[in-house]
This record gives C-alpha cells, structure tokens and sequence, in this order.
C-alpha cells in the first residue's frame, strides 16, 4: 500500500532508458533532490537488474524503484528479486500480473484501447498506463468517462508543457520520460543540477493537480 500511496501522492515517476550502470546512482540522487521518488529503470537499459539492485542498496526506502519493460512473468520475478518495488509494462500480460501481485508488488501494465485498459484491471493490475499517451489528455478524459474507477498513468508524449492537463484529465499519476531524463546527453555535474531544476519544475506543476 505504501507505494501505491506514494504514486497517488507524488504524481511522478521518472523514467530512465539506456542509462550507463555507472550513472543511475547520481541521476536517481539528482531526481530524488528535485522531489522525485519514483523512479523506473527500464529493462532495456544496460545491466538493468545490477542498477536496480544498486539504487536499493544505496538510497533503501528513500525512492520507490519501477522495474519498466517488463514483458514477461520471468523477467518480473527477476526484477522483483532485485529489488523493483512495482513493475511496469509496455503491454497486457495476465501471468506478469498475476506474478507481480503474488509477490505484494505494485503492477502497472501499458494499454491503450478501453478494452484493454478494463481487461488489465480486471486481471488485478493496480494502474493502467495509458501508452502511448500522444493522443492527449482529452482521451485520457474520454476513457475516464466510461470507466472512472481505474487509475490511469499516461506515459509516452508526457512533458512539462501537458502534465498538469493529463493530471487535471483525470491521470492519477503520469510516466515522465526523455523530456526529464535524457540519457542521451552527457551526465557531468551541470547536466544532474539541470535536471535537479527540471525535476523541481515538473513537481512543481503537479501541484494542486
């Protein structure tokens, strides 16, 4: 329950892909001084499992670790073993969701369409994402309609200029990815005191969200 709680309270969860084991440590200590907690390692990420296993050891409860990609029941339990505190997904897998559940994880599997969306949290999913989220937050407000019991997370085309309208839509959370996190550029100290900046601004725009 503390995660789930955690997601519904902070409203952010910061996506790191394709970082360098070496520097998840500072990016996560870098997010996590900008007011992010939440933060999700994709398993296409090099030596994602170690990295996991790395932020747990150093930071314990002060972030809440996301395994991401995770496409299957076998890379979920291998996520958890190494720490994931909740796992999300790209697709609708019923077996990694019930596996995720099993184990007291928090699950958060991709959907986009209503069905698939209704399909996943009837699986026993605790959020859906919405991904990809490029349709904006009138979708999320559609499917909201229909089905305004399911916690929905867009995820995918998130940035500062549209997370408080997907939040506002009735995003209980929203995935930040490259617009927060670009791994892409060179982690020196200017580029995490930037994104420490970065992260102050999109918390700051979750506020009264």
């Amino acid at each position: 329950m503390h995660t789930q709680a955690k997601i519904h309270e902070e409203k952010l969860i910061a996506i790191i892909r394709d970082a360098q084991p070496e520097d998840l440590l500072n990016i996560s200590e870098a997010l996590l001084k900008g007011g992010i907690s939440l933060i999700e390692v994709t398993l296409n990420s090099p030596q994602a499992l170690h990295g996991i296993a790395r932020l747990k050891k150093a930071f314990g409860t002060e972030i809440i670790i996301g395994a991401g990609t995770v496409l299957d029941p076998e890379s979920a339990k291998a996520a958890i073993d190494s720490g994931a505190d909740f796992l999300l997904s790209p697709t609708v897998n019923e077996e990694t969701i019930k596996l995720t559940k099993r184990y007291g994880k928090v699950s958060i599997p991709g959907a986009f369409t209503p069905t698939e969306i209704l399909s996943a949290y009837e699986c026993g999913a605790d959020f859906i994402k919405v991904f990809p989220a490029r349709m904006g937050p009138e979708y999320i407000k559609d499917i909201k309609g229909p089905l305004p019991h399911i916690p929905l997370v867009p995820t995918g085309g998130v940035n500062e200029r549209n997370v408080q309208a997907f939040l506002s839509a009735g995003g209980v959370a929203c995935g930040i990815g490259s617009s927060l996190v670009n791994t892409s550029e060179a982690i020196t100290k200017q580029s995490l005191e930037e994104l420490t900046r970065k992260a102050e601004h999109f918390v700051s725009l979750t506020v009264n969200s």
